[in-house]
């Protein structure tokens, strides 16, 4: 594996695979994060509060396990035959990766000398615009955009938090041509509307970057984490969206020319 050394002005050098992240949880087989097979890297850490959040173990900031982004690296590369054989790469995700732009960065520029695909999974709370968030997109091959809401109010009664940080990430994302695929979570009574669908269809249709959007039919299955940390789950008595639902708000996105897939 390359070695890589970062050059500062005051002639010292770092290595920036020493750089350390809070790592929630990996999955070496991960089949729904991007395309082909991937190796996903849960990160610990979030600011939303999604009333459906599956999770909700990752929350906290200081959770996790520390970790150097050159150890990750080395794990990650002894699968490197298996997400090659299928076009598949790394998925960082969390959490919420943007939080930890130092770590994600130092990682997904190791990846790309080891010719790894790259893919950053995040709902888009950059909290600062800088060099540093610009070498970590300048080392991403796609991004997976979750975009809860296009309308503020009805985002912060979902998420907790508004939208605005999410959709100048967004925009940014678009200016600069990086491929992205925008994910909707579909849940009844909060996401499922034709208001919702025809909002972030005019949202996203200027934007040529955007390869397609997912509809992610709501579930329930982190219920249990919710339980286990003695909170209430938000949701209780919600059912998944039926497909006749998905397939109306599809043919919505289709009246825009966005390609959907759920």
């Amino acid at each position: 594996m390359t070695q890589l050394i970062y050059p500062f002005k005051d002639s010292v050098t770092v290595d920036p695979l020493q750089v350390s992240g809070n790592v929630h949880s990996v999955d070496s087989f991960g089949t729904v994060d991007g395309p082909g097979t991937r190796y996903v890297v849960f990160l610990q850490g979030c600011l939303f509060r999604c009333k459906y959040c599956h999770n909700r173990d990752t929350w906290d900031l200081e959770g996790g396990q520390k970790k150097a982004a050159g150890d990750l690296v080395k794990e990650i590369v002894a699968y490197k035959p298996f997400m090659e054989a299928s076009n598949g790469g790394v998925t960082v995700t969390g959490g919420e990766p943007l939080l930890q732009v130092p770590f994600v960065k130092a990682l997904f520029t190791a990846l790309k000398q080891e010719k790894i695909h790259t893919c950053l999974d995040t709902n888009g709370y950059a909290t600062k615009y800088n060099q540093e968030l610009d070498e970590l997109l300048a080392h991403t091959d796609l991004v997976l955009l979750d975009l809860k809401q296009v309308d503020d109010k009805r985002h912060k009664a979902l998420t907790g938090v508004s939208n605005k940080k999410t959709l100048k990430f967004a925009q940014y994302v678009a200016e600069k041509g990086i491929p992205a695929w925008i994910r909707l979570v579909v849940v009844p009574g909060y996401t499922d509307d034709e208001q919702t669908a025809r909002q972030m269809a005019e949202f996203i249709q200027p934007m040529s970057n955007v390869e397609k959007v997912e509809l992610l039919p709501y579930h329930e299955l982190g219920k249990h984490k919710w339980e286990a940390f003695g909170d209430r789950y938000p949701l209780v008595g919600v059912e998944p969206p039926p497909k006749e639902t998905l397939l109306k708000l599809q043919a919505i996105f289709s009246e825009y020319h966005i390609k959907v897939t759920f």
